[in-house]
């Protein structure tokens, strides 16, 4: 419990009705949230705006309200605040109501378009085989100590976000690793924490049935590193066409990586395949048990960034080779028949693309690659004939397929995909909706030797069907079907 006054904080408002001389219990933006005693911010979203539910708020108990438009009538026993951006304030007085708890261990958030979950779960992982109390915020789940708490959103919202960060503080941890996406940026779900690190991974097409455009989306990513302080660090890669864009305007010591250009982190790919990488990173051979280019970056990154957290690089590569990543995340299993299955969470052109590419890098001889992969509904339509494209380009046959329809029909996804085959590939391609016959019918096409790929969901267990989630977990199926081959 915190009196108004106190979480009020560095928050601009225009206007106060109210004396703010008054206890508050909790703070929500959600109305059904509400208990006596509690701030209620109104945040206009994407679907609903807090504004309607004043009212109600009110009803329930609440005794501050912050808002960007004060209702027709207020009650005067109730304070209201008036700011320019309801979001921004939101975050400001959620970050004061648990007390600043990013400011209490080090943060490194980690942003781009692949790679975020790689990158800040091996470094969750890395600290505490390193010995260190740690926190993760994920796509995958969320994780303080070990305590494995589900994930809901790539960046929690700021109450959420400032609850388990405070959650990690009591639990004495040292670090916490977060993923940062661009539309917490952009929503200022991140605003007011304290980062002692940055890292950008790449950035292609995503997101643009939020942003619009590609120069939004980049923008929302080079937001977060301009609000980087003097005593952090940003790391970005230098590879990435955009990543020294990051760099402009960041108050932060700013680091690179790349395995191609100059930079301050370099490694060297000598060996690449099923069973690992063999990299020659800052003058030192070390056998990594991940796969591919994009592991490669992924690892290089999270070693730049130990540095930069004055670990000890003897430790930090002992560790890092031992280390497999995040779930649904490039993992395989091998048939009877010695047909090989991979899992993959990606679900963007380029990211399709460095799988697929890593693939037949690695591929030895004349083995078929067969891709089984779909579009998720209510997203980036612009994306899912792009996606099959590439997937028709760099596999020997594909399948589409339903991922999440949502509320959309999976058919017309399907269709939509199907406008980026090329008539040259269309005898190579066929489409069956139902996802799960899709990869049994992979799997009866497959001869011994042969590569299936399972794009799109990754680490999820359900399939998103008209508002409804259902079990479904691609590893599963795939083992399910292997059992089957002789």
């Amino acid at each position: 419990m915190k009196y108004l006054s106190d979480i009020l904080e560095g928050l601009a408002f225009t206007e106060l009705q109210g004396s703010a001389d008054v206890e508050i219990t909790s703070v929500t933006f959600d109305s059904r949230m509400v208990q006596p005693g509690a701030l209620f911010v109104a945040v206009k979203g994407t679907q609903v705006d807090g504004h309607d539910y004043i009212d109600q708020a009110v009803k329930k108990g609440a005794i501050a309200v912050i808002c960007e438009e004060l209702p027709a009538r207020t009650a005067a026993e109730v304070d209201f605040l008036m700011v320019a951006d309801s979001g921004k304030a939101l975050s400001i007085v959620a970050a004061n109501f648990y007390d600043n708890p990013s400011a209490q261990l080090k943060l490194v958030g980690v942003t781009g378009t692949n790679g975020k979950t790689t990158v800040a779960t091996l470094l969750y992982q890395l600290f505490r085989d390193m010995g260190y109390k740690c926190g993760l915020l994920s796509t995958v789940e969320n994780q303080i100590n070990g305590q494995v708490i589900p994930a809901t959103h790539t960046t929690p919202d700021p109450i959420e976000l400032n609850r388990l960060l405070d959650d990690m503080v009591t639990q004495g941890c040292d670090y916490c690793f977060m993923e940062v996406s661009s539309h917490a940026v952009a929503q200022h779900r991140i605003a007011n924490l304290h980062f002692s690190g940055g890292i950008f991974t790449n950035l292609t097409h995503d997101h643009l049935d939020y942003h619009k455009t590609f120069d939004s989306y980049l923008k929302a990513k080079k937001t977060f590193f301009d609000g980087l302080s003097k005593n952090a660090f940003a790391l970005t890669n230098t590879d990435d066409k955009n990543g020294n864009v990051m760099l402009q305007n960041t108050a932060a010591h700013k680091k690179s990586y790349g395995l191609k250009t100059m930079a301050d982190y370099k490694a060297r790919i000598l060996e690449n395949q099923f069973g690992g990488l063999l990299l020659y990173i800052d003058n030192e051979e070390v056998w990594f048990k991940m796969v591919g280019t994009f592991n490669a970056y992924n690892l290089l990154a999270v070693y730049a960034a130990a540095m930069l957290l004055d670990q000890d690089k003897a430790k930090v590569l002992t560790s890092l080779s031992k280390l497999t990543g995040a779930e649904g995340r490039f993992e395989y299993i091998v048939a009877p028949n010695k047909v090989i299955g991979i899992v993959d969470y990606a679900h963007t052109p380029d990211a399709v693309q460095n799988v697929l590419s890593t693939i037949h890098d690695i591929r030895k001889g004349n083995e078929k690659v067969i891709t089984v992969i779909g579009c998720g509904g209510d997203r980036d339509k612009a994306k899912r004939p792009v996606m099959a494209k590439v997937a028709c380009e760099w596999s020997d046959k594909v399948i589409l397929t339903a991922d999440n329809p949502r509320s959309e029909d999976p058919a017309q996804i399907i269709k939509d995909m199907e406008e980026g085959v090329d008539p040259a590939f269309k005898r190579h391609t066929v489409s069956i909706v139902d996802r799960r016959e899709a990869i049994k019918t992979a799997c009866m096409l497959a001869q011994p030797g042969d590569i299936i790929l399972v794009a799109g969901k990754g680490h999820e267990k359900y399939q998103e069907i008209n508002g409804v989630k259902n079990h479904f977990d691609d590893m599963e199926e795939l083992e399910e079907q292997f059992k089957q081959m002789l």
